[in-house]
């Protein structure tokens, strides 16, 4: 990565003309080739873009969709070979939903296409009839019915697609603030070599990221550059703030890692905006646990499995977890993604043979490491003892050991599930072999993969970043706990556990229209009514809803151990949620002026993000990323410069929200107002 100093973004828009001509004259001619580290050759191929995506999972579609119904040249990279992330190559096609929002099917545009497709294509709407969701359906048709829309798109906006398929970006190139270019490397296997998704993610990730081809893959360098502007155009010889964007809609949050701008990980610092924190100080080794997925199919007669050698080492961490769980036909059902004999939805604990459900447990393949010794995505301080962070060092920013445990972990629950008969949480008696099922594997496959777990794990939460100082947020723009939990913070564990100036800020911040009468001293913080809605932004851009949902990090490492147990305080967080809205500021990482983030890594807390990483909200963040981009670009302003002087009027962000909500991307949930606090109903 190479990086040079340059103008930070956070400059008054009242210079705005001046601030945009000295970015004209701080960039590198279009024309001009950007300066990298050299790879060990030159690049096959050079391909220029307006929008250049990183990540194919639902928010880096989205992204794609939308700039590709504005006409835009969208270059779209991928680490696998399919599209969709979570419904995909992750193996989660369980699209979770909360009931309300689901009822009045109030989605984004492309949501609601991305719904009327998988009915469509079933001629059901959930063909696996599972319990946990009203659809959950094959992995590979995801990425089938993705592949359409954005073909589909890309003819009706007259856009072009430029899908890169098992590619990662290798290096970004920096100057003057912005990002001039990056290379990426796309592999495919070398001859002699097995088929992709033959090998696990662990045994091929490191190899995906170096130059040098390898016994397993042939690489192809490719550089790409900011598309320049139609000649054509009356201001084609004009200067521009930029000439393309780049888009970090990863699931780890990479860009933002290997461009090193600021952001967090794990768990935030106990503060009046994150009064639940299980810690005193933020811990960067304790983000969510993550999930290898697998497929397994009920058959008539017991089948013949193998125990694993590693089976004993994971054993003592599997369990049904509560005893209301503790039955198997209710976990097989949780996410059975085809019913061979379609019933009624709901009935949770019959299933038959060919029936095959997808593995998504909490005390099963979750794989929950949370110490220095073991954390999955590197720190910023661990990237860079790593040397990940040195030019041309970039390895994916992930801990390789801990992929292949999360595998290993993965294939011991299924052994688990058919013949196990122990139960960690819940004592001897409780669990029975079922040994009528078989294990999914081979490249036809629900997961596509000849060892049936999923192409890459399903990731709760990555790296966050952290938005633009603006009012209210010295360090940085942020959505935090308190602006969308439902939680009553007047109880006694928040008066006892904070300090009291906290627990006074606190209350002073839930105050709502009461704050004015709190910060004057004519009423008390302990006097105020409970919050009964989420924080209304005046930059909302998008939308989403669901619970605050943990699946903890554990104490000890290595998290099978025996009688490890959860990070103490961890779950005290999780809980209902109002629905919540999605700010333009938490999109806009600080530092680089044309790289936006779409998904899991914008700019949220650790518990926050617990709510916001589910298939909607990842849709609605990528919807609005990609409509930004190509407003920014029709208008020769940057995104920042859209919310730099709230809580002031902006009239280019007024413009810009009400396109959105013409064109069917809802930026506010109905009757969402300061003065509406009925949001109890709202499930």
């Amino acid at each position: 990565m190479k990086r040079s100093p340059g103008v930070s973004g956070s400059k008054p828009s009242s210079n705005r003309s001046l601030s945009r001509l000295l970015f004209s004259l701080l960039l590198l001619p279009a024309f001009a080739p950007a300066a990298f580290a050299a790879p060990p050759r030159q690049p096959d191929q050079e391909v220029a873009c307006e929008i250049l995506v990183v990540g194919g999972g639902l928010a880096g579609v989205a992204t794609a969709y939308e700039g590709l119904l504005a006409g835009r040249t969208v270059c779209l990279t991928e680490i696998t070979d399919w599209l969709g992330g979570q419904i995909s190559s992750q193996g989660t096609s369980a699209l979770d939903e909360r009931t309300t929002q689901r009822a009045q099917l109030f989605y984004s545009r492309g949501y609601l296409e991305l719904r009327d497709r998988i009915e469509s294509h079933y001629k059901r709407m959930n063909p696996g009839e599972c319990w946990v969701s009203e659809s959950c359906f094959f992995p590979y048709d995801g990425d089938e019915i993705l592949q359409e829309m954005l073909e589909d798109a890309a003819d009706e906006g007259n856009g072009r697609l430029r899908w890169f398929p098992s590619t990662v970006i290798k290096e970004v190139d920096i100057e003057g603030g912005q990002i001039q270019g990056a290379i990426a490397i796309q592999h495919s296997p070398a001859p002699d070599a097995p088929p992709l998704n033959t090998l696990p993610l662990s045994q091929t990730i490191e190899d995906s990221y170096r130059y040098e081809d390898s016994d397993q893959f042939e690489k192809t360098i490719i550089r790409f550059v900011p598309q320049p502007p139609d000649r054509r155009s009356a201001n084609a010889n004009q200067p521009r703030p930029t000439n393309w964007y780049v888009v970090d809609a990863t699931e780890t949050g990479e860009i933002i890692g290997l461009a090193d701008v600021p952001y967090r990980l794990g768990i935030d610092a106990l503060s009046y905006r994150e009064p639940s924190s299980s810690s005193a100080v933020q811990d960067p080794y304790c983000p969510q646990g993550f999930t290898y997925t697998f497929a397994m199919e009920a058959t008539e007669e017991p089948q013949t499995h193998e125990m694993p050698s590693f089976y004993p080492q994971y054993e003592p961490y599997y369990s049904y977890e509560l005893p209301r769980l503790a039955n198997f036909g209710l976990v097989f059902n949780y996410r059975r993604i085809y019913d061979a004999r379609p019933r009624t939805q709901g009935s949770s604990y019959q299933f038959s043979p060919g029936d095959i459900s997808m593995q998504n447990w909490t005390w099963g393949n979750d794989y929950r490491p949370g110490t220095a010794e073991d954390n999955l995505i590197y720190s910023r301080d661990q990237l860079e003892a790593t040397g990940q962070l040195e030019s041309g060092g970039w390895l994916g920013g992930l801990r390789s050991e801990t992929l292949r445990r999360g595998e290993e972990n993965a294939l011991g629950y299924f052994y688990w599930l058919v013949e196990g008969e122990t139960d960690s949480q819940l004592g001897e008696g409780v669990k029975q072999p079922n040994p009528n099922h078989r294990y999914l594997s081979g490249l036809n496959s629900p997961m596509g993969t000849a060892h049936g777990l999923s192409k890459y794990p399903y990731m709760r939460e990555g790296r966050r970043i952290l938005g633009r100082p603006a009012p209210g947020y010295p360090n940085g723009f942020s959505i935090t706990e308190i602006d969308i939990s439902r939680r009553d913070y007047a109880d006694e564990y928040y008066r006892e556990a904070l300090p009291p100036a906290m627990y006074r800020s606190l209350r002073t911040a839930l105050a709502g229209l009461e704050a004015t009468a709190v910060v004057g001293g004519v009423r008390s913080p302990d006097d105020t009514a409970r919050r009964t809605r989420s924080t209304i932004y005046p930059d909302a851009v998008g939308i989403g809803h669901y619970a605050i949902d943990f699946h903890p990090c554990m104490a000890l490492t290595p998290p099978e151990q025996p009688d490890n147990y959860e990070r103490p305080g961890e779950r005290r967080g999780a809980g209902q949620a109002y629905p919540f809205q999605i700010p333009l500021r938490s999109l806009i990482p600080q530092e680089i002026d044309n790289l936006m983030v779409a998904g899991k890594s914008i700019a949220t807390s650790h518990i926050a993000a617990a709510a916001y990483r589910v298939h909607s909200f990842e849709w609605s963040s990528g919807a609005a990323v990609g409509n930004v981009v190509d407003f920014a670009l029709d208008r020769d302003v940057l995104p920042y410069e859209l919310v730099d002087q709230i809580p002031l009027r902006e009239p280019l962000l007024e413009e810009f929200q009400q396109r959105l909500q013409r064109q069917g991307n809802p930026t506010a949930f109905p009757n969402t107002s300061i003065f509406n606090e009925d949001w109890e109903e709202w499930q």
